[in-house]
């Protein structure tokens, strides 16, 4: 495997954990609110949604493993704020595959014109 394969290769097995998470209705709400409305709490991001706090806590966790979000501590609440930087790994893995894609219909397209 050439050394550009094997990059983009690993960029793809970084970002799946990103895609799993995302893949939750519930924790992509979570995501989506966090990207609209900056650092909130977890009694702040439990208001909108159909599951109860402790549920949207463990969501929360599950974000945090897959390096979406983190907490800090504010008195008695935690605040929840995203990852920034794995959600651009992610976006550059979709550019990678979207530009791949446009490359074999364009080696596709080729072909069945000649």
């Amino acid at each position: 495997m050439s050394p550009g394969r094997s990059a983009a290769a690993a960029r793809v097995r970084e970002s799946a954990p990103v895609f799993a998470a995302l893949g939750d209705a519930t924790r992509l709400r979570l995501v989506t609110r966090l990207c609209a409305e900056g650092p909130l709490s977890v009694t702040r991001l439990s208001e909108d949604v159909d599951v109860s706090r402790q549920a949207v806590s463990k969501h929360l966790a599950a974000l945090q493993a897959a390096g979406l979000a983190r907490a800090r501590r504010e008195g008695r609440e935690q605040i929840w704020a995203l990852e920034t930087r794995r959600l651009a790994l992610a976006r550059e893995t979709l550019d990678q595959i979207s530009g791949q894609w446009d490359s074999a219909l364009a080696r596709l397209r080729a072909f069945v014109e000649s």
